[in-house]
């Protein structure tokens, strides 16, 4: 997860001091529905709802990119733009799976069940719903896509890093779990949620850049190269 020379705990505390991009009507009407079916605090079944959302777009993405190929693999720029939409597509959905992963990983380690909202058949109708969103987007505006993710994972970086802030109980709380370690190799359960949160912020940043908004960008050391599609559509 490239975490090495990374001061999680410093960047936690600036995704905390950082005030959150201001969302748009559709991007704060989703975060309402969340909060009503889970509640407003974080927990860690809301953080699984909030993964098992999260890969979506990507996905749709890479689904639409694939059609572009399809019908415009004669013309080379059409495939450059496609084939980077659809690498960080791929890198992007496979980071949130683990995500879920390992977050599924510390509830059993602490015991704790799904809740009612996360109980069949409602997370699949959740999850559809949210499909035929990002597939529309996805095929009406590249750019309005990328920048709606960006709100996403802007409201999920701030929503780990309070969640880390809420549990100090976590800093002394080692990490003793296979699973968790192919996703990195952490001390504590604090760090593993603190580096959660800086994907969310890298993906966040990916998508500011993406959708034309770099300015946006929340820079720090150690942070990957970003790089846009020169015309996503």
């Amino acid at each position: 997860m490239g975490q090495a020379n990374i001061d999680l705990l410093r960047e936690q505390q600036a995704s905390m001091a950082r005030p959150r991009y201001k969302y748009s009507l559709a991007a704060r009407f989703l975060f309402l529905a969340m909060d009503l079916a889970a509640g407003r605090k974080t927990t860690l079944a809301k953080a699984k709802l909030l993964e098992m959302l999260a890969c979506i777009p990507y996905r749709q993405w890479e689904v639409c990119q694939y059609g572009r190929l399809t019908q415009g693999y004669r013309i080379p720029a059409v495939v450059q733009v496609a084939r980077r939409i659809v690498a960080w597509g791929r890198e992007a959905q496979d980071n949130e799976y683990w995500h879920l992963l390992v977050i599924q990983e510390k509830m059993k380690a602490d015991g704790l069940s799904d809740p009612w909202y996360l109980t069949p058949p409602l997370p699949w109708l959740m999850v559809r719903s949210y499909v035929i969103m990002a597939w529309l987007l996805a095929h009406v505006s590249l750019r309005r896509a990328f920048l709606f993710n960006a709100e996403f994972e802007d409201h999920a970086e701030h929503e780990y890093a309070q969640f880390v802030a809420e549990h100090p109980e976590w800093e002394t709380q080692p990490v003793r779990n296979a699973l968790v370690a192919e996703y990195g190799t952490f001390n504590t359960w604090a760090d593993v949620f603190r580096r959660i949160g800086l994907d969310e912020r890298d993906h966040r940043n990916q998508s500011f850049v993406s959708c034309g908004k770099a300015e946006h960008v929340a820079r720090y050391g150690g942070m990957p190269e970003m790089n846009a599609p020169t015309s996503a559509g």
